[in-house]
């Protein structure tokens, strides 16, 4: 019989998993670590980037990542903040996060990344079908 107290320490425990990948993201996105951060991805997964781009499958994912995340010039840093899970069952959670680069320069920029992650039997949390939304800097509330 499950008891409510193990109940509540499994999300607790899948909280701070899933927290660990976002955190991972961001290191690896820092880093330009483009094999830490492939790392995190389900075999089958799924990836909108910000500008649109669909990427269906690891090996696609693969590609642009490794083809992207070195070479890219940003000045700064990035921190990524989860700041909603909602669990969709026990091994399917949907991750709202808030990404901002910060520019040398003191610019900026927000992302509004949307991972659903899953987990099999007492695997890790992966990142499986994500996309990455760029947050206009003035949005037009119509």
């Amino acid at each position: 019989m499950i008891k409510p107290m193990d109940i509540e320490n499994d999300i607790e425990s899948d909280i701070k998993a899933i927290e660990e990948v976002v955190a991972t993201v961001e290191r690896t996105q820092r880093a330009k670590d483009a094999e830490g951060f492939l790392a995190l991805f389900h075999p089958d997964a799924l990836w909108t980037t910000a500008h649109g781009k669909v990427l269906i499958g690891f090996e696609e994912i693969a590609a642009f990542t490794r083809a992207v995340l070195p070479a890219a010039s940003w000045d700064g840093d990035v921190t990524y903040e989860v700041v909603h899970i909602r669990f969709l069952r026990p091994d399917v959670a949907a991750v709202k996060v808030r990404q901002i680069y910060h520019g040398v320069d003191g610019a900026g920029s927000e992302g509004a990344p949307l991972y659903v992650m899953t987990r099999e039997a007492d695997g890790p949390w992966l990142l499986t079908a994500c996309q990455n939304t760029q947050v206009a800097a003035d949005p037009d509330p119509a």
